[in-house]
């Protein structure tokens, strides 16, 4: 039987969700409660003294409810540093990076939480090239949005407020000049997307319909109000799945609310896995160019194994996009991405992007006329298992070296700590890490047949329950 996660107790030291959590991929709370206009001013007030007075910020939202309200508030700090603020309106995350890089400005913003459901928000700080901050300048906005040190400027220096609508337009053009957009619309593929009310909804349709598929758009408006909890995991897409079914459609496609993230649904309406979504992408991108890959330390083995089959290398590098593409352009990786369904080609701007990794399945399927089944069968299998379930701020060290200890004796055990810890052993990995984006540990293992996964999670789980009860 698969183990139970261990859970947080109901006394004093139970773990409180309601924390502002910031950290390297920004900043994201609860609406009303720890991310309120005062806190997105004072984000927005120190972004704009880290960058400068002069300097110019591109800012996007995803759809929710709330991200007016933190936008304007984010905008609001920005310009009284004498920041300009450029407004994208509702963006994707990848779109907003692509901005901040192609209109030359010194920094973006972006107003989403991801995955998170409604009730959440964030503010994610973006380098001019569309990146996430490094570890060394989240630090330093952290510390002057802590100790209230802000820049402030007089009436005269204030900056300026302006709009961009070009957003869209220029994501797919990005993505259609590397892809054969004939090639693709020439087999008129049946699409289902479920765009779950975010900020997919309006330029994803677009891209579908210059790649000549005949789309079929669930959740489809940018309203923000998701018809289901915005994770694009198995237990969240039943509808996709038989839309799938019904339409007999060639493949769905399932986005999170920024639309970073993408999740596959096959011909057959079945949840293919979102690490099959960058092992996918990977298998598209090897059989054109060859080169290392980056990725994180809690991704599928698939990769390592197309990467082998390729005479190519993988990086490893601790969860987080940033991480990633820090590995990626370090070591020149000609492509990357994280197992949770993200993929990454610098090529577009080097962060996470739902939108690439349709084009390049598409055309995966265009060029070999294989179905996403028979795609799915050319990669070698395997079976993971993901948990996750509240931890206070100081008990992953105490799992991590608990975990150590057990599996020290192991026969062919190797250990990796760049982020939490990683158990390799012959029969298959186990890792056990802190979010950086929620306040919950995450279990996660992997192994050729799900009773080796499961036992590898027990296992773990066990070692960790004392620290989280």
């Amino acid at each position: 039987m698969r183990a139970d996660p261990p859970r947080g107790g109901q006394g004093s030291d139970a773990v409180s969700t309601d924390r502002l959590m910031v950290g390297v991929s920004g900043v994201r709370g609860t609406i009303g409660t720890t991310l309120t206009p005062a806190v997105a001013c004072d984000f927005g007030a120190a972004f704009g003294t880290m960058l400068g007075a002069g300097k110019t910020v591109v800012i996007g939202r995803d759809g929710r409810t709330s991200g007016p309200m933190v936008r304007n508030a984010v905008t609001a700090g920005l310009l009284a540093c004498g920041v300009n603020a450029i407004d994208l309106d509702i963006a994707t995350t990848p779109g907003v990076a692509l901005m901040t890089s192609h209109l030359g400005a010194d920094g973006g913003v972006v107003i989403t939480a991801s995955h998170n459901p409604a009730p959440y928000n964030g503010i994610k700080f973006l380098q001019p090239s569309g990146t996430g901050l490094t570890d060394d300048d989240a630090g330093k906005l952290k510390d002057i949005w802590a100790a209230r040190q802000f820049a402030l400027v007089d009436a005269d220096r204030q900056g300026a407020a302006s709009s961009d609508a070009t957003t869209h337009a220029v994501h797919i053009d990005t993505i259609c000049s590397m892809t054969d957009v004939t090639g693709v619309a020439d087999k008129r593929f049946k699409v289902v997307l479920d765009s779950v009310n975010g900020a997919g909804c309006i330029v994803t349709p677009m891209l579908l319909s210059k790649l000549g598929c005949e789309v079929v758009h669930l959740n489809g408006e940018a309203t923000g109000r998701f018809a289901h909890p915005p994770e694009p995991i198995e237990e969240n897409l039943g509808e996709l799945c038989a839309a799938v079914r019904k339409h007999a459609a060639a493949v769905g496609f399932a986005q999170d609310a920024d639309a970073d993230r993408l999740a596959i649904v096959d011909e057959n309406g079945a949840f293919i896995g979102e690490e099959y979504t960058l092992a996918l992408a990977a298998a598209f991108v090897l059989r054109k160019r060859t080169g290392a890959l980056a990725t994180n330390l809690a991704t599928s083995r698939m990769i390592d194994d197309l990467a082998a089959a390729a005479g190519c290398r993988v990086v490893r590098t601790p969860t987080g996009e940033a991480n990633v593409v820090e590995g990626l352009l370090r070591e020149g990786a000609i492509f990357g991405g994280e197992g949770g369904g993200g993929v990454i080609d610098p090529r577009v701007v080097p962060v996470r992007n739902s939108l690439v990794g349709m084009a390049m399945i598409l055309q995966q399927m265009a060029e070999t006329g294989k179905t996403i089944t028979r795609l799915v069968a050319d990669i070698p299998r395997y079976v993971m298992i993901k948990t996750k379930f509240p931890c206070p701020a100081d008990a992953a060290e105490k799992v991590a070296a608990a975990a150590r200890e057990a599996f020290a004796a192991r026969e062919g055990a190797s250990f990796n700590d760049a982020d939490g810890l990683r158990i390799d052993l012959p029969e298959g990995w186990v890792c056990a890490r802190a979010s950086n984006t929620e306040p919950i540990m995450r279990i996660i293992a992997e192994a050729p047949t799900q009773q080796a996964a499961e036992s590898l999670i027990a296992e773990v789980a066990a070692l960790a329950r004392p620290f989280v009860d």
